[in-house]
């Protein structure tokens, strides 16, 4: 009977051996850094690192941008100010239908000889008034 305990108590203990080898082994594969899950977290671990740098440089662009859209919406907000007051302005202008449009009189076009092209001209051209005169026709 104590031979049977004592077989039964070897193959046991080499079950038990051969148990922790395979484990030993399936342990290495897992861990391995090119293949395994090891080496999946130091590829993660690698691109967690990129991101947090990539977010912080996205924040930075950001909070750039955000401060020149800033300065532009308050440039834009006083030039519309100033526009508002030039349109209020405009009310005070007649409008333009009151202002007659200017008449246009057509000449009729005679032809030229050539002895009227060689005489001089009769009279006066032109006649210049006094600086007083702020050049209104008399």
């Amino acid at each position: 009977m104590e031979l049977i305990a004592d077989i039964l108590l070897v193959a046991g203990a080499l079950g038990a051996g051969l148990y922790c080898f395979v484990l030993g082994r399936r342990l290495k594969r897992f861990n391995n850094l090119e293949k395994g899950v090891g080496g999946a977290v130091a590829v993660l671990s690698s691109q967690v690192d990129e991101l947090n740098k990539t977010l912080a440089s996205a924040r930075d662009a950001s909070d750039s941008s955000g401060a020149a859209l800033s300065a532009l919406s308050e440039r834009a907000e006083a030039v519309a100010q100033r526009l508002e007051l030039m349109m209020a302005s405009l009310h005070d202008v007649p409008p333009a239908s009151t202002v007659p449009p200017p008449k246009i009189v057509e000449k009729e076009l005679k032809p030229v000889r050539a002895d009227e092209e060689k005489q001089a001209p009769a009279g006066v051209m032109f006649k210049r008034h006094g600086r007083n005169n702020s050049g209104a026709a008399p």
